[in-house]
């Protein structure tokens, strides 16, 4: 059966389920037990599931990470949430040097399975360094994965599939999305498999990569071109590690043409990464450079609405499509 939830819901629905199966889980970050977090995610898990198994932390990154570690090489599967991913960088000692290194210094014999939520990107006005997106980083540590969901029902298959995976898993969640919309989403759990891109809309002309908050810009555009007779397919990530460079061959050998879309700066961003691949993978098929639109080389600009100028909208996308197809 499925009902009608946001994303938030959907992902509240998720840890509760992995808590009630499997006693392993642990759920544990800033405010996430009596308070429920700082956008609800994990209201009502404590009283539900007890203060052992979800709880509070102090107001200390590093340490939620390097007890996250601890508690996995134990033999346990915690869930760690971090209250906003620009918090991640007192971590960045434990995430570098240790998180994603224990399969590799045990010679491939022990995973360590730890997810670790975040909220991330812009959309709401926040203050400074609470809509940073630093997925780049993420990726670029050895040995841990990269899940950015777009939607509910995403959210909800993709975190159980996370909290079941053998190794490290940071689990980015559109802010701007949590409340967005509902759409039906089931009751019962289910996992979707990482590391698998999926089309969110077919095309012809040219192809549109996206991920987390950035997939509903990339839809608006591509749905305002659909009415000028522009055939854009948009192809949405959703585990950036592993990337799942079969599925941009296959769309960029349909369509010749890409844009990649991503908030977080351009520079060393991951839509140069995924430029690369493409220019791999499928260099003899394009009938122009992909073109990224992103946020700008600054700091992301905190309470204001400079944010509308910084943040990727439609009409830029629209202008990128534009482009790669008039080349």
């Amino acid at each position: 059966m499925a009902r009608s939830l946001n994303q938030i819901e959907a992902i509240r629905e998720a840890l509760d389920q992995a808590l009630a199966t499997d006693p392993r889980v642990l759920v544990f970050g800033e405010d996430v037990g009596r308070m429920g977090g700082v956008f609800r995610a994990t209201e009502g898990l404590q009283a539900k599931h007890g203060e052992d198994r979800v709880f509070d932390t102090p107001l200390a990154e590093s340490a939620i990470v390097g007890t996250a570690i601890g508690l996995a090489i134990g033999g346990l599967r915690p869930v760690a949430e971090i209250q906003f991913a620009g918090f991640l960088y007192p971590a960045l000692d434990q995430i570098l040097s240790h998180l994603g290194r224990w399969r590799h210094r045990s010679r491939g014999r022990f995973g360590l399975p730890v997810v670790i939520r975040a909220p991330y990107g812009g959309g709401v006005k926040s203050p400074e360094q609470h809509s940073d997106s630093p997925e780049a980083i993420l990726a670029h540590t050895p040995g841990v994965k990269v899940v950015i969901p777009a939607s509910p029902e995403r959210a909800k298959g993709l975190l159980l599939a996370a909290i079941e995976d053998p190794d490290p898993v940071f689990f980015l969640e559109p802010i701007k999305l949590y409340r967005r919309v509902r759409v039906p989403v089931p009751e019962e759990p289910y996992t979707l498999p990482l590391g698998r891109a999926r089309v969110v809309r077919e095309g012809n002309d040219a192809t549109a990569v996206a991920y987390g908050g950035m997939v509903e810009v990339t839809l608006e555009a591509a749905e305002t071109l659909a009415s000028e007779g522009v055939s854009v397919e948009v192809l949405d990530l959703e585990t950036l590690v592993p990337l799942d460079t079969e599925a941009l061959r296959e769309s960029v050998e349909k369509t010749g043409r890409v844009v990649i879309v991503h908030e977080a700066m351009r520079t060393a961003g991951f839509g140069a990464e995924i430029a690369a691949r493409i220019a791999e993978v499928a260099l003899d098929v394009l009938e122009a450079p992909p073109v990224r639109v992103a946020g700008y080389d600054a700091p992301y600009p905190p309470f204001t609405m400079l944010e509308d100028h910084y943040r990727p909208i439609p009409e830029r996308v629209k202008a990128a499509l534009r482009y790669v197809l008039e080349y």
